[in-house]
């Protein structure tokens, strides 16, 4: 039995969870949280939001990264078509600039947070709204990559 269509739903479903988190929070929930949240409790939303998003970033990161690499490996990385090394190599940027912002500009805006430093947590964010913003843009280059590769590399 081929695990090929088990391999390619849970790369689907772990894509649609962070790629579709990042496009709600930054286009949906951070411009009204902007406009109707004063600093402190704008920067505790998101300390919430992030505590409950980032745990499922991270499923998703290794659901991605291993249902990728299976599926690549599976058809021969010199056989599988340039659009999936493509695919794979955009992933990986996006997964290093996720744990760039787990391990830096979070780590600040909790520490902020804890400290009531409203200057500081507002600057953390604003870096991580940088960087979720790239993310998103990534993750729509995947899915075009995923949907339109071959149409896309072949001319």
């Amino acid at each position: 039995m081929s695990h090929a269509p088990l391999l390619l739903f849970l790369h689907v479903a772990a894509v649609t969870i962070w790629v579709g988190g990042m496009f709600f929070a930054y286009v949906c929930l951070r411009p009204v949280a902007a406009v109707q949240l004063e600093p402190p409790a704008r920067l505790r939303l998101w300390r919430g939001v992030f505590g409950r998003f980032f745990p499922l970033v991270w499923a998703s990161v290794a659901v991605t990264f291993f249902s990728g690499l299976g599926m690549m490996l599976a058809v021969g990385m010199k056989a599988a078509p340039i659009h999936w090394h493509l695919m794979f190599g955009v992933g990986l940027i996006m997964m290093f600039i996720f744990m760039h912002v787990f391990f830096a500009p979070y780590k600040r805006l909790l520490r902020a947070v804890d400290a009531s430093d409203w200057p500081a947590g507002g600057a953390a964010l604003a870096q991580i709204r940088k960087l979720v913003g790239l993310n998103t843009v990534l993750g729509f280059v995947t899915i075009a990559l995923a949907t339109l590769g071959r149409a896309l590399v072949a001319g």
